[in-house]
């Protein structure tokens, strides 16, 4: 029996997103569920694409697909650090709803942090968080009840890959080995893509449906691009620091292309939905190779959680640069399932953004920050962010940040939000910060 019911609810799915509108719906000539290959830049800011409008940094694989697909120019994180951002992604849920709130625990060592001895003593600390992520369904999961097979790469936080409902995965997470948040998943890109390529060959043989999470550690420091590469933009980067990270961008594009053109030679490009995103924002400090400078990563302005997202499948879902309409990171598990005739769960906030009028009826969006180690929601909340286009309000959260203002830009006209309107406009700020208390008590 339960194989009829994944059959019929196969052919169900072969007709996808049918309440969109004419000018943005998915084909309902689909033939069958697509593929999913999700996409995940780590570290990388809104800005640092050539479709963004970077003038020295190359990405043309990705600039491809932003071309060819419905791309938002105003996407979001949920959260400026990588461990949070991802478990939304992968859930749909946000930080404090997921319990994913920063990258480490808060635990008592006497341990030197990330030697062996104090990653299997974070082990023990994080494993009640991803005891309570196991009771989560994640897309690997909903899609997997679907017929799916599904492989983890790159960047993962929560253990094991079958944690977030992986089939397949490079990911170990044993601590006595490294796992912390990623292990041997952080080789991909880096050191090949065969995993990539030899799941992709199983799964066509099988004549399977597949997620790929492919979430590379790049252009993540350490900041080690191949050196012609670094070459390049040595000659055109003010500093050595800075030449390095351009040309980890360009590293990560390359492989993005590699991804992109190995679907393309198994003649799928029209059973593939690619989906574009990236973790969370950095600026390159200048005169420190490998670290970030204020106002990015940690942080919530622009540079820390504002990402280019893209959804790209060809021939079904029609291309186009939206730079008006602020998206979420929030909203890819609910689209991707939606696609797939999976109705999401019913505590996921996202929405299906090919849907033109549920996109449009949008009030606003949310994202959160929280301290780096962490504990609790209430010890460990830095601020609350809503954006409700062209305005965005950051709300310090007064116990753990009493000496902070609340601020907010218009993101339009000051995108490097250098410009607090907060005390001129007053009336904006109550509006805005009684939309944050509503859907916070909401939860």
């Amino acid at each position: 029996m339960l194989a009829i019911r994944n059959y019929l609810v196969l052919l169900i799915c072969s007709v996808v997103c049918l309440n969109c509108t004419e000018s943005e719906q998915t084909s309902d000539t689909a033939k069958q569920s697509p593929n999913i290959v999700l996409i995940i830049s780590d570290d990388q800011s809104w800005t640092d694409y050539s479709f963004m409008g970077h003038k020295t940094i190359e990405t043309p694989n990705i600039d491809k697909l932003a071309n060819t697909g419905l791309t938002f120019t105003h996407g979001y994180a949920t959260a400026p650090l990588c461990s949070p951002s991802l478990a939304s992604i992968i859930t749909g849920l946000y930080p404090h709803q997921a319990g994913i709130l920063g990258n480490d625990p808060i635990f008592e060592s006497k341990e030197k942090k990330y030697t062996n001895e104090w990653m299997i003593e974070r082990r023990t600390a994080y494993q009640k968080y991803i005891d309570q992520f196991k009771e989560v369904n994640t897309i690997a999961d909903l899609l997997g009840e679907k017929g799916y097979i599904s492989l983890q790469t790159g960047k993962w936080w929560l253990g094991n890959y079958s944690t977030g409902g992986f089939d397949q995965g490079m990911t170990h997470g044993d601590p006595s080995k490294g796992g912390r948040h990623g292990d041997e998943g952080l080789k991909i890109g880096r050191e090949g893509m065969e995993e990539i390529f030899n799941f992709i060959d199983s799964a066509q043989q099988s004549n399977t449906p597949f997620f790929l999470w492919y979430a590379p550690f790049l252009p993540h420091s350490p900041h080690t691009p191949p050196e012609a590469l670094l070459e390049k933009y040595l000659a055109l980067a003010p500093t050595p620091a800075v030449a390095r990270y351009w040309a980890m961008c360009e590293w990560f594009d390359l492989t993005c292309g590699q991804l992109m053109d190995y679907v393309e030679t198994k003649g799928i490009n029209e059973q593939t939905l690619f989906v574009y995103v990236t973790d969370n924002g950095w600026i390159q400090n200048p005169d420190r190779p490998n670290r970030y400078a204020p106002r990015s990563k940690r942080e919530p302005y622009e540079m820390g959680i504002r990402t280019p997202i893209v959804f790209k499948w060809e021939g079904s879902i029609k291309p186009n640069m939206d730079t008006t309409t602020a998206v979420s990171a929030i909203d890819i598990a609910t689209t991707i399932l939606e696609i797939c005739g999976i109705e999401p769960e019913e505590n996921m906030q996202g929405i299906n953004v090919l849907n033109s009028e549920v996109l449009k009826a949008r009030d606003l969006i949310f994202a959160e920050n929280y301290s780096h180690d962490f504990t609790t929601v209430d010890s460990s909340l830095l601020q609350r962010i809503a954006i409700d286009m062209p305005y965005k309000l950051i709300l310090p959260d007064t116990t753990n940040q009493p000496e902070a203002s609340i601020e907010l830009f218009n993101i339009v006209e000051d995108p490097h939000e250098k410009n607090n309107l907060a005390d001129a406009q007053s009336r904006k700020v109550d509006l805005i910060q009684d939309k944050i208390r509503a859907w916070w008590e909401d939860e």
